[in-house]
């Protein structure tokens, strides 16, 4: 049997843009991460870090996603946990921002939104480690 690769964790996810200084401003706003310095590329963007996670803005128009007005919980997303949900439907709505929201087969509330290029985001408050499926 051949052994996994031998990850420690995840440490960045790469979202591209249409905007570098709106999609900056989102995630920093609306979400609280914080630029960090990122070397002089030939292309625009941005790295933010927050919550032990790195998001690597990259500004490429052509192939930028567009946001739609219909909010899809199944389209690919990055997920936040939350301690405390109701929070958060304040926060979207003093910017402006469409959500959805909903509770899934397993009873967990969630809010669903997009950011300015139509990367969808999920937040909700999750139970603490759940259980493995067992592969005997």
């Amino acid at each position: 049997m051949s052994r996994p690769l031998p990850l420690r964790g995840l440490h960045h996810v790469s979202l591209v843009t249409r905007d570098t200084d709106a999609s900056r401003a989102f995630y920093c706003d609306v979400l609280g991460f914080r630029e960090l310095e990122r070397p002089n590329f030939n292309f625009r963007g941005a790295w933010l870090f927050a919550y032990g996670l790195q998001i690597h803005l990259i500004e490429n128009a052509l192939v930028a996603g567009r946001r739609t007005e219909q909010i899809d919980s199944r389209a690919d997303h990055l997920a936040f946990a939350v301690d405390d949900d109701r929070a958060i439907v304040a926060i979207l709505e003093q910017h402006g921002i469409a959500y959805r929201q909903q509770v899934n087969a397993g009873g967990i509330h969630q809010t669903f939104f997009q950011d300015p290029d139509g990367h969808h985001i999920e937040v909700a408050v999750y139970p603490p480690n759940p259980p493995f499926v067992d592969q005997a």
